[in-house]
């Protein structure tokens, strides 16, 4: 047998003994102290520790007032990022979420083909003006375990454009509220 083997195996272990020395004489020295609150803020996603008090989702502006000055061509344009997982288009093709046509004033996970979730299913009743607007602005919150991974969007004005948009989408629109 070779010494450069030797050489070798010996240079390996050693060089394994210093990153460990390394990592426990790092730990002795640098104490680490928590963040109290996170640098990098999401959009739909309680801070870490946090609690709600109120013990449910926040409250939401109505959407009433709002789509009165919605504009559905602005919906369409903000759908976009929807299309990844969604159709809108009658007769549609189901992807990761359900197809999207005609959801206003139908039954929450009524759409047949889609697997939704047990909690989507049992939360039941109709898709209303006011529950679309609160889904769209936290699906999480609104359906807790829900599949859809959408984060939600935070601004009033595009949740009402995207209401316009999908109310547009139907064999007979809904009376808007």
């Amino acid at each position: 047998m070779s010494l450069e083997l030797n050489k070798i195996a010996g240079a390996v272990l050693m060089s394994g003994m210093v990153a460990m020395a390394a990592g426990f004489i790092a730990r002795a020295l640098v104490h680490p102290v928590p963040l109290a609150e996170n640098v990098y803020k999401v959009a739909g996603v309680p801070a870490a520790g946090t609690k709600d008090t109120k013990g449910g989702p926040a409250a939401i502006e109505p959407i009433a007032p709002l789509l009165a000055a919605a504009k559905a061509e602005e919906g369409e344009k903000k759908v976009k990022a929807c299309a990844a997982c969604h159709t809108f288009d009658k007769g549609g093709a189901n992807r990761v979420g359900p197809n999207l046509w005609n959801t206003i004033g139908e039954k929450k996970a009524g759409h047949s083909g889609f697997a939704y979730s047990k909690q989507m299913v049992e939360k039941g009743g109709e898709w209303t003006y006011e529950e679309l607007n609160q889904f769209l602005a936290n699906p999480k919150a609104f359906v807790p375990g829900t599949k859809m991974a959408f984060a939600g969007l935070s601004k009033p004005q595009d949740r009402a454009d995207v209401i316009a948009y999908m109310r547009g989408r139907a064999d007979s629109p809904k009376p808007l509220p």
